[in-house]
């Protein structure tokens, strides 16, 4: 069944909150399967926050981009559960994302600004989009 716009003006956002999503879930799907395939591919330096394996990093990353995949979609279908998993993933990545930010302090900041903008639009605008 097709949904119905409430908000014209916000379902735009919600609409670029999910593609951010899926976005994410995707490259993250790519990020994970390289670790677990070709461990040596990323460099791991010392001087990092957070020290881990490789292939548990993989794991860890492709459990949470299926995730958020399935959140996307759920958003897109204008799903509750979606918009709270999306907001606790977009939460989560803009707290990892804060943790690089001696490292890579412009990306680090785009990726925390994005992450607001998304977690703004499925909370405060997320039902503009309904049955």
């Amino acid at each position: 069944m097709a949904k119905q716009v409430t908000n014209e003006r916000w379902a735009g956002w919600i609409g670029l909150a999910a593609f951010m999503m899926l976005l994410s879930g995707f490259l993250g799907l790519f990020d994970a399967l390289t670790a677990l395939v070709k461990g040596t591919f990323y460099a791991v330096t010392p001087n990092y926050l957070i020290t881990v394996d490789m292939h548990t990093w993989g794991w860890v990353h492709l459990i949470l981009s299926v995730v958020v995949l399935l959140a996307a979609g759920a958003v897109l279908a204008g799903k509750l559960w979606g918009r709270i998993v999306g907001s606790l993933m977009a939460l989560l990545s803009a707290l990892a994302w804060m943790a690089f930010i001696p490292y890579y302090p412009i990306w680090s900041l785009l990726i925390v600004a994005l992450d607001v903008t998304v977690i703004y639009a499925l909370l405060v605008h997320g039902d503009d989009l309904v049955d």
